[in-house]
């Protein structure tokens, strides 16, 4: 008998099954449905759950470390304390998932859904998150450090109070997203549109934002101490005290002498026609 048929088994038919607390390490459950199922605090590391269906299932307290859960469908999944560290999980369902101080440390998520995922005091650090889709997510208190966000779709997320120091997150869609407090800091931006966006009070300290898309997006406060802003496009932004002092804002387009007067620049600010600042109303330097 395979190692999970006994597992299986144990269930009633019609009733949730119920395997929390069992020792599972390197079990086979490709493909299973295991949907509704009841996995509290239950430790499956290195298992094989390539396809797996956990559907409204309760992983609460889980260890899944380095798991293969390639391709599963974990929508709807209640993830509390749940440990993912190391686990492979590309093209992985999690949309309208539940998590809370979980940890997908240095896991790979590339291509995976998340729609209306929610994230609460969770660890992403140093995963990898190409191409994944996070639209409508709500995330709060989340450590995202160093992890590679390139690609990933933001599309009317709430990212709140979340850790996103030295991240690679070139080609992002932020769109329509809502950022409140967070920090970007060091990390590489090049090419994300935040187009509609709203970004309150976040940190952008040495940061690379060449050609990124600001158009029409609301930047309320904000760090850009020292950031790169290279042909960023700010066409109808409304932006309220941005700091730019030591920002490099050489050949920025759309900029506006309101825009500017409207933000904090110094003698180190390289203003969008190439001079140093700071910028002077009537100057003309907000021309790129």
């Amino acid at each position: 008998m395979r190692a999970h048929q006994a597992w299986l088994d144990k269930a009633p038919d019609g009733h949730r099954a119920d395997f929390s607390g069992l020792t599972l390490n390197e079990a086979k459950f490709a493909n299973e449905n295991l949907s509704g199922a009841l996995l509290i605090g239950t430790t499956l590391l290195d298992a094989d759950m390539i396809g797996v269906n956990l559907e409204d299932a309760n992983l609460d307290q889980a260890d899944l470390q380095r798991a293969n859960l390639s391709g599963a469908n974990l929508a709807g999944t209640s993830l509390h304390s749940t440990r993912l560290a190391g686990a492979w999980m590309t093209n992985v369902n999690l949309c309208e998932a539940k998590s809370q101080y979980a940890s997908f440390k240095r896991a790979t998520l590339k291509g995976a859904r998340c729609s209306g995922f929610s994230a609460h005091e969770c660890s992403f650090r140093e995963a990898l998150l190409n191409e994944a889709s996070f639209h409508q997510a709500k995330i709060y208190d989340v450590d995202f450090q160093d992890a590679d966000m390139s690609g990933i779709h933001l599309y009317h997320a709430r990212l709140q109070h979340s850790k996103l120091a030295g991240v690679n997150l070139i080609m992002a869609n932020c769109t329509n997203a809502k950022l409140d407090h967070c920090s970007f800091a060091k990390g590489t931006l090049t090419h994300v549109k935040f187009n509609r966006a709203e970004i309150t009070q976040c940190i952008f300290w040495d940061t690379d934002l060449r050609n990124c898309d600001f158009r029409e997006a609301r930047l309320r406060g904000g760090d850009f101490t020292r950031a790169v802003l290279e042909g960023a496009r700010f066409g109808r932004a409304q932006m309220h005290t941005c700091d730019f002092r030591g920002a490099n804002l050489k050949g920025a387009k759309e900029m506006t002498s309101e825009q500017l007067m409207h933000s904090l620049t110094d003698a180190r600010t390289i203003l969008p026609n190439g001079k140093n600042g700071p910028y002077m109303k009537g100057s003309g330097a907000e021309r790129g």
